[in-house]
């Protein structure tokens, strides 16, 4: 289930929309993972405690 998120282009150095997945990382925490729609680098935003 892909949603659209706002996070940080690391490589663009902008705030831009993407198209994310959530997952859970290895500390517990939601993270929406997805890639940039410019320039294709992987970018995440963290949501909280799951």
């Amino acid at each position: 289930m892909a949603e659209s998120y706002n996070g940080y282009c690391v490589k663009c150095k902008e705030k831009r929309d993407f198209d994310g997945e959530v997952k859970v990382s290895e500390s517990g925490r939601r993270m929406a993972q997805g890639t940039c729609p410019v320039c294709g680098t992987k970018m995440n935003r963290i949501l909280g405690k799951a």
